[in-house]
């Protein structure tokens, strides 16, 4: 059962109506995890910042973007999360063995040496791991200062939606 609980228009304060108008203005609707977040008008706000910097203005690619979601929806095994980027993903030219393998937990063996450096570290960091001098160093060789940021950050964000959803059992998408 779907335990989102919209706000009426007529309910709202006038600081999640004017997040709300704000998401809608930008998005044309207002997606799912906002849906949760508006009952704190500032943190659906701010995650609406954060998420548009990380998606759409950040160091990352989209294919990164798409393979640390993949990689934290598995983690926290939320099926919203999971189904709408199998689909982003194979939009952002994932191959489907890849985002299949991320999903089981496996290898996705990447072309690309830079998504198969950022694909590890997000794996490794997900499953607990705490890296050695020499692990951190060869990702941050491979990936670059900006990108461990990020990617950290992306984990953050995607664990909150991922929750978010789990929690609220929102359907798939």
């Amino acid at each position: 059962m779907n335990r989102i609980e919209d706000l009426a228009p007529g309910a709202m304060t006038a600081k999640q109506k004017e997040v709300f108008d704000q998401l809608v203005a930008a998005r044309g609707k207002i997606l799912a995890p906002y849906r949760v977040w508006i009952h704190a008008p500032e943190v659906a706000s701010r995650m609406e910042s954060l998420g548009t910097h990380l998606n759409k203005k950040g160091a990352l690619t989209r294919r990164e973007v798409e393979i640390g979601i993949l990689v934290i929806a598995r983690h926290w095994q939320s099926p919203y999360v999971i189904n709408a980027h199998i689909r982003e993903g194979l939009d952002a030219g994932l191959p489907k063995q890849a985002i299949d393998a991320i999903l089981a937990g496996e290898d996705p063996e990447l072309a690309d040496p830079r998504e198969q450096a950022f694909e590890a570290f997000c794996a490794e960091i997900v499953g607990g791991a705490k890296l050695s001098d020499e692990r951190f160093a060869h990702f941050a060789a491979k990936l670059g200062r900006p990108v461990l940021a990020e990617a950290l950050v992306l984990l953050g964000y995607y664990s909150s939606v991922a929750l978010a959803m789990k929690i609220h059992d929102v359907p798939t998408a």
